[in-house]
């Protein structure tokens, strides 16, 4: 399965010479988004989603491809033949349609909450996020040069607002780290919140073709397909581990510590139950 409609990525690259140029990041609303989105931004702001539009928000590198394979699989009865991509195309696709996004919650269409979509929200913890999306902007020659790994630690941002309001606009909260433990209980927590009914052995069929091993050798999920120039996965693969508590082999004890202090003034009154382990 290749990217569902996205709000936060162009298909679009910039290329000079033959090699690529890394999008600039620009502020909208006080969130710094790749040049190409904020000089679109009326049109990303305009969108106007169906009621039974169905929205996949996450942060980068939170379980997205993962969520989106196995929704579109939910919804296809277990067959993996199936694949939609781009806003373009996404305005002239008749609904429902499966919309992923980046953005934080204050960025997405208003039209969302006033159609009251279905919103599935994943989030992961912050340690496991910010060292795959470490990776992720190495690789991906579009990204801002991440820099050494000590000061992009001081860049991360995370994902509070849509926990707040999860139960106002009928989120699905998902957490990577449960999905990882038991998917079979996630798959059908989506299947249920999709109003959807399937056979346990199609359910057992989608928790097999979303594995990390079955998606990391799929083309359509390990973007092996997008061109070397724009993901340079000798860097390092777009499906690089998946795993949970990956964190321990990059965090230094000293930046552990003073990561923890931060996230815990940050996140302190949020209750969000994340876990570093399982």
């Amino acid at each position: 399965m290749s990217e569902a409609g996205s709000l936060s990525y162009s298909d679009s690259i910039q290329e000079a010479g033959g090699a690529m140029s890394r999008f600039p990041l620009i502020p909208v609303q006080g969130v710094p988004l790749m040049n190409h989105i904020a000089d679109n931004w009326d049109s990303v702001r305009a969108f106007e989603p169906h009621p039974s539009d169905l929205l996949i928000a996450t942060y980068p590198k939170a379980g997205t491809t993962w969520t989106q394979e196995i929704v579109d699989l939910l919804l296809h009865q277990g067959d993996p033949e199936v694949c939609s991509r781009g806003l373009d195309l996404l305005k002239v696709m008749p609904p429902p349609r499966v919309i992923k996004t980046h953005l934080p919650f204050q960025l997405v269409p208003e039209g969302f909450w006033k159609n009251k979509c279905k919103v599935i929200y994943v989030a992961r913890n912050a340690k496991d996020n910010l060292v795959s999306y470490f990776h992720f902007d190495r690789m991906n020659q579009t990204q801002p040069e991440p820099g050494p790994w000590d000061s992009y630690i001081q860049k991360f941002m995370d994902g509070k607002r849509y926990w707040e309001e999860r139960e106002k606009n009928n989120i699905l909260y998902l957490f990577y780290e449960d999905m990882k433990e038991n998917p079979r209980r996630e798959v059908e927590r989506i299947m249920r919140y999709l109003d959807l009914s399937l056979s346990d052995d199609v359910i057992g069929r989608i928790v097999e073709l979303t594995s990390f091993k079955a998606m990391k050798e799929n083309p359509m999920a390990n973007y092996t397909f997008i061109p070397m120039v724009v993901f340079d996965q000798t860097i390092s693969p777009f499906m690089r581990k998946g795993e949970v508590g990956d964190w321990t082999n990059h965090f230094t004890p000293e930046q552990s510590r003073l990561f923890d202090e931060d996230y815990g003034r940050q996140m302190k009154s949020s209750g969000i139950p994340f876990r570093a382990n399982i």
